[in-house]
């Protein structure tokens, strides 16, 4: 058993480690609210852009649009594939999760000969991609936590101009979908070619009647970009959250589990304790019986 001093040192060692995790918990539960109204601001808005692209879709005009462009009889032949990781840890396996579902995607791709242009944000990710010496296309680990519409627009506007170009034939990125503080499951989403959402899934079934100036063509080709850059914005957003949730559960756990191993150390403090007290009274029984005799 160890000594009662050894474990009042352990015991000072985790309390502080608790007051740590505990701190942590309380700033991710801080920033989650925050992440988490962006997120659902974020939504009407793409969901309004969807609507109106999909309403004035039409074979002819795609034609006419290289963002609508669909894959030919040659099917897809290269891919830019966004990872989004988080720039630091302590988040449990949030980044382990993106990461695994990230080279899944680039197994499935490369598997039906498919090349894969990899792009990179997040700390955590460059770093796994760059100790399995995997090129990439680009990386980036600015963003961090507090992504805006403009860093959306720097991160996929050269992948814009390259699937216009035909040097790709889609974009798909790899985030955390947010679904709630403990449900953020990592998703695939290809964001080009822009795919208009059918007739029978949008409200009522039926297209809005649109007084359209100065026409459909310059209303598409204003919308498209911008639709596209809300894409990415979501998934930069919903992963942000994600991960603050993310980490909150992880702190949680981790202040839950000192707390248990407080209370184990206490309980065998106070035995270690209590045992020297009895050796410490017998011996002072046992010489004052030699004294006597």
């Amino acid at each position: 058993m160890a000594k009662p001093r050894e474990l009042r040192r352990r015991i000072r060692s985790v309390q502080n480690t608790r007051k740590i995790t505990k701190t942590m918990e309380l700033v991710a539960t801080s920033k989650l609210k925050r992440a988490q109204d962006r997120v659902v601001a974020a939504r009407p808005y793409a969901a309004a852009l969807a609507e109106v692209i999909g309403d004035l879709y039409s074979p002819a005009l795609a034609e006419r649009f290289a963002l609508l462009r669909q894959p030919g009889a040659a099917g897809v032949k290269k891919v830019a594939l966004v990872l989004i990781t988080s720039n630091r840890g302590l988040c449990g396996a949030f980044n382990a999760n993106l990461i695994r579902e990230a080279r899944r995607r680039l197994q499935e791709l490369e598997a039906q000969g498919t090349a894969v242009d990899l792009h990179l944000v997040g700390k955590k990710g460059i770093g796994f991609f760059r100790f399995t010496r995997r090129s990439v296309a680009s990386q980036r680990t600015d963003i961090g936590d507090r992504p805006t519409a403009a860093h959306a627009a720097e991160l996929v506007a050269p992948l814009m101009r390259a699937f216009e170009t035909g040097a790709l034939d889609a974009v798909e990125v790899v985030f955390a979908k947010f679904n709630s503080a403990i449900s953020t499951p990592p998703t695939v989403q290809r964001i080009l070619p822009v795919v208009p959402p059918r007739a029978d899934r949008r409200s009522g079934g039926q297209a809005a009647d649109y007084i359209l100036k100065p026409s459909a063509d310059a209303i598409l080709e204003r919308l498209l970009p911008l639709y596209v850059e809300n894409q990415m914005f979501r998934a930069l957003v919903e992963t942000a959250a994600a991960e603050h949730g993310a980490r909150r559960t992880a702190m949680k756990n981790a202040t839950d589990n000192a707390g248990d191993m407080l209370d184990l150390l206490r309980r065998t403090y106070n035995r270690a304790r209590q045992a020297q007290i009895t050796q410490e009274i017998a011996e002072i029984v046992g010489g004052a019986e030699a004294l006597q005799g």
